[in-house]
């Protein structure tokens, strides 16, 4: 698919132009809206409390990537039992590869987790991130995004849950079921950190729940293949439901 379009076909009885995804922003903002509202009373509300320390935030989010979260925390655990960070800088890179072989791609993670850490270590002296509370958001997110291997999901995560700044991590989740209603039409998921964020409100609790609520929602629900379409909450104002119905394609498709 090369316009930038929604679906790769849009039958005649869904034109393309009545779409979420080819509406203007406001409309579409209200549509996010409408979604929260959804998913709050279907998934609870979820306050917005650190649920680990920054480091570990880091770290993890590192190794969660293409990894099941029970398998992230394996991995972590496993890491940690190396000793504190500076020794798992210094430890053999194979060391680290074998502790995180709980989490995928270990070997091409664990030179980028030494690496970050020893960016982190030279940079600030220490491992304390607390100084990123007060930064601007923009200064806090390209200081995360310029360690080795961060990448602006891992750092909107961090900043979000353990800062609450007013960002909106994006991940394969969240990605997926707002390309499919129409809240974004198709792009990557580093474009949709910027697209998203510019239909949110600056509210650091609201973008928690919503975010939250979204991955949960991915994983349930909206999966990448064979979406439990029929029983979505969200199915009656979702640009692919009004295009397939019940037999919504695979996410790559």
């Amino acid at each position: 698919m090369s316009d930038g379009s929604l679906f790769p076909q849009t039958p005649a009885s869904a034109p393309a132009s009545d779409l979420n995804a080819a509406q203007p922003a406001p409309v579409r903002a209200e549509l996010l809206v409408w979604m929260s509202g959804l998913l709050r009373d279907e998934y609870g509300e979820r306050p917005l409390i650190p649920r680990r320390a920054p480091m570990h935030e880091l770290i993890s989010t590192i190794l969660s990537q293409r990894t099941t979260h029970a398998d992230e925390e394996a991995a972590y655990q496993e890491l940690c039992l190396l000793g504190d960070w500076d020794e798992i800088i210094a430890a053999p890179v194979e060391a680290v590869a074998h502790a995180i072989r709980r989490s995928n791609y270990p070997e091409s993670k664990a030179p980028r987790i030494q690496a970050t850490l020893s960016a982190i270590k030279a940079e600030r002296g220490g491992y304390d991130l607390d100084f990123l509370a007060e930064l601007p958001v923009a200064d806090a997110l390209k200081w995360l995004t310029n360690l080795p291997g961060v990448g602006v999901k891992t750092a909107s995560l961090v900043l979000l849950f353990n800062f609450a700044r007013p960002v909106f991590p994006v991940d394969t989740h969240v990605h997926r079921v707002t390309t499919r209603v129409g809240v974004i039409p198709r792009m990557g998921e580093q474009a949709a950190h910027r697209a998203l964020l510019g239909l949110l409100p600056p509210d650091a609790p609201h973008l928690y729940e919503l975010h939250v609520n979204l991955l949960r929602h991915g994983q349930k629900i909206c999966h990448w293949t064979a979406p439990k379409c029929p029983a979505c909450i969200l199915k009656d104002r979702c640009d692919a439901h009004a295009i397939y119905g019940n037999r919504v394609p695979s996410f790559g498709k």
